[in-house]
């Protein structure tokens, strides 16, 4: 069974009298494991898409299972505790709490689930900002960061908690071509090492570069689906 599976997956918005469609009807499936880039223009529906399958946002219609789960039917406490449980999430902005430190934002991410004791945490946590080449910089606060530093800290907060999915939307629209580079290699590194499966919504080159898989949009419609 795929890891994410869409069928009709539809999005519409109401303005005023008008009805603009965002998503058209997609099928998508997502194999556990696969290093995934989802391209197209502005407007295309690849940020809507990404929004679907992260339980951000409610479908008009269709049918969307995440790792065996329908959430059609979910409500907002299911669709937020799936979020929590099983997706992890990298934004162009990073998303950081400005008032922690790299290690506080990361371990966040782990006294929100509650599985854990606290030696547990801390271990799992200097691990993971190690991976990410933080180590050394675990007290410092986003301010203190370079962009790619910071982004880096957002990668290691998404996959702390072993999710079963990583969302990536934009993930080096702020970063230059140097730390671009640095973060696409890391990533891949984590997919092949971890076997973490990352979903990208981009239009950089170099992200569609690195996808083993890309899947282009057009008008809300899949019009390119390409294994590497």
């Amino acid at each position: 069974m795929p890891l994410i599976e869409a069928r009709d997956l539809t999005r519409e918005y109401s303005h005023g009298r008008m009805t603009v469609p965002a998503l058209r009807g997609v099928d998508l499936d997502i194999e556990a494991g696969e290093f995934t880039a989802v391209a197209g223009p502005s407007g295309s529906g690849k940020t809507t898409l990404l929004n679907l399958i992260g339980c951000l946002d409610r479908p008009t219609r269709g049918r969307l299972v995440i790792d065996g789960d329908d959430v059609a039917g979910y409500n907002r406490s299911e669709l937020a505790g799936l979020r929590r449980k099983k997706i992890g999430f990298v934004f162009q902005t990073y998303n950081l709490v400005p008032v922690l430190t790299a290690y506080e934002n990361v371990e966040l991410a782990l006294v929100l689930l509650g599985r854990h004791t606290r030696n547990e945490i801390r271990d799992r946590v200097i691990s993971m900002l190690s991976a990410v080449g933080l180590a050394g910089l675990e007290n410092r606060r986003p301010m203190d960061l370079s962009g790619g530093q910071q982004q880096r800290v957002a990668i290691a907060r998404a996959l702390i908690k072993q999710p079963r999915l990583v969302l990536a939307d934009e993930p080096t629209a702020n970063l230059d071509s140097e730390n671009s580079e640095a973060i696409l290699a890391l990533m891949k590194t984590l997919n092949d090492t971890q076997g973490a499966t990352f979903l990208f919504s981009s239009h950089d080159p170099l992200v569609i570069g690195y996808a083993k898989r890309l899947v282009r949009m057009r008008d809300g419609r899949i019009d390119l689906d390409e294994r590497r």
